[in-house]
């Protein structure tokens, strides 16, 4: 901020959050703590590339006026994002009662002795605000603990970076374990199709060997399928 016997001026430098094509604006904020009327005028080293209103006007004894300052849209980016643009606002005490119509350049005239104050503003470009990235909503139970933060109110990097793999992996193991459990499903399906397919064949076999005779062969064949099925079945159990 910058303070003067007559304006306060808030803040000192212009911070225009840059971008190409569009026209970008930023406030100053005047306070008069003074019981005069004070007139101010803003001029600039590029009028065809700023906008401001008010560019004069008075500020009533212990109260504010607000400032705004529109950089026009800009083709093309300067040279490392540099600005040598610079603001220079004038004040002076006016008449009691003064309205911006009773401004005269004459009142912002030092060599006709009137007392004028000047407060020099630079300009800046700043990288536009980023829209915040969206993050998945937790549950109130079970939700991942929140990052500590410092005292200047900023996320450490090292422990965001702890928050977002406490939060990521157990999403990982369960997909795992889900994926585990389904091949187990299909194992066990598949086991079970096969048990009642021999089954059938078992079925077919006794019957076979009821019609004919001399099914010592047969029978021998009938006991190892059954076999073969209990056998699968206690494996079946068994997983």
């Amino acid at each position: 901020m910058s303070t003067g016997e007559l304006l306060s001026i808030e803040p000192q430098e212009l911070q225009f959050p840059f971008e190409l094509r569009k026209q970008i604006s930023c406030s100053l904020q005047l306070s008069n703590k003074t019981d005069n009327y004070v007139a101010f005028k803003v001029k600039t080293t590029n009028p065809k590339k700023y906008c401001v209103r008010p560019n004069t006007g008075v500020v009533m004894p212990r109260s504010t006026c607000d400032v705004i300052v529109t950089m026009q849209a800009q083709r093309e980016a300067p040279p490392d994002m540099q600005c040598k643009d610079k603001f220079l606002l004038q004040s002076a005490v006016a008449s009691p009662g003064a309205t911006t119509k009773d401004i005269t350049s004459e009142m912002f005239n030092k060599e006709a002795g009137n007392r004028v104050e000047e407060s020099k503003l630079r300009v800046a470009y700043v990288p536009p605000p980023q829209p915040p990235s969206p993050v998945r909503e937790g549950s109130e139970e079970g939700s991942s603990p929140r990052a500590s933060v410092s005292d200047n109110g900023n996320l450490n990097a090292s422990e965001f970076t702890a928050v977002s793999r406490s939060y990521v992996e157990p999403q990982d193991n369960s997909s795992e374990a889900r994926a585990l459990i389904s091949k187990l499903n299909e194992e066990k399906k598949s086991a079970i199709q096969q048990n009642n397919k021999l089954q059938q064949e078992l079925e077919l076999l006794k019957r076979e060997i009821n019609r004919t005779r001399g099914g010592g062969v047969a029978f021998i064949y009938v006991i190892l399928v059954g076999l073969l099925g209990l056998v699968l079945g206690y494996l079946m159990k068994k997983t």
